[in-house]
């Protein structure tokens, strides 16, 4: 059974997502039953739900809303990633409370649509050394030419988890192996950072992607973490611009010909339901 570590639920008559609007297949309500129905099917037994970048003021009311689908009998939802603005004078106060919700396993603030230097502020740096020792992770979402301010996270912060998003955004269907393979493998030297095989099917030609051709990214993301250091994610609705959820299961399970039942494990639920305890 699988850990399904990156789940998006949209709901616009609830929260607003200003990015939305930039993304036309996108911008509909993704509600959970939709993503249950599929996510049973592909023998999805748990989910942690990704935050999806609303509008900040409805950071802690989108946790809220996970909060009322987990409630749910029988609901795949074990756990909540929230957003979060490290840059902002009220974070300690924010985390204090967050701490306090068994439902927050950890944070995300997207980077790869901010300005690099978002990263390098020192209220940002300050605020995330504030997750030393709350047992909470962090979600590394940047672009391959901003690994190099992954590093610099993992590094001011040590003993924080981090969780790289979507094998580093690679760009699959441009071919563009480097920087990204370099900095991958200097991202993977630091213990306290793991991989998210997740996201690649919507970085690859949506008509013609195979299995085989997600196979050097996944494999080098894989090889250079190591199996105790990868987890799975489904990044629904994302990935339905790249086939959907059960073609993405699919390709996964393709993906790992080969591998040996510990490593499928591990990949597919035992580091996930180690690094956040469910």
């Amino acid at each position: 059974m699988i850990v399904d570590t990156h789940l998006h639920v949209i709901d616009r008559s609830v929260l607003d997502y200003p990015w939305l609007s930039g993304v036309e297949p996108l911008n509909r309500d993704w509600p959970y039953a939709s993503y249950e129905r599929d996510a049973r099917r592909a023998g999805i037994s748990a989910t942690l739900h990704m935050e999806v970048d609303v509008e900040p003021s409805m950071i802690e009311a989108e946790t809220r809303n996970v909060a009322t689908l987990a409630d749910r009998p029988d609901s795949l939802i074990v756990g909540a990633i929230s957003s979060c603005r490290p840059e902002k004078d009220d974070f300690a106060e924010f985390l204090e409370r967050q701490r306090a919700n068994p439902l927050v396993r950890g944070f995300r603030r997207v980077l790869h649509v901010m300005p690099d230097e978002l990263s390098e502020n020192a209220l940002f740096r300050e605020n995330m050394a504030r997750l030393s020792g709350s047992g909470l992770t962090f979600d590394l979402c940047v672009l391959p030419r901003q690994l190099d301010k992954a590093i610099a996270l993992a590094d001011l912060a040590p003993d924080v988890t981090f969780i790289l998003d979507h094998c580093g955004v690679p760009d699959i269907m441009g071919e563009e192996r480097q920087p990204w393979m370099e900095r991958i493998g200097e991202l993977a030297r630091r213990p306290n950072v793991h991989a998210k095989i997740s996201g690649v099917v919507a970085y690859a030609d949506p008509e013609t992607w195979i299995a085989e051709t997600l196979r050097p990214w996944v494999e080098h993301t894989i090889e250079a973490f190591g199996w105790d250091r990868v987890v799975w994610g489904s990044d629904w609705p994302v990935c339905t611009l790249g086939g959907g959820l059960l073609a993405w299961v699919a390709a996964t399970h393709a993906l790992l010909d080969g591998a040996s039942a510990d490593e499928r494990k591990k990949l597919l639920s035992e580091n996930a339901r180690r690094i956040w305890n469910l």
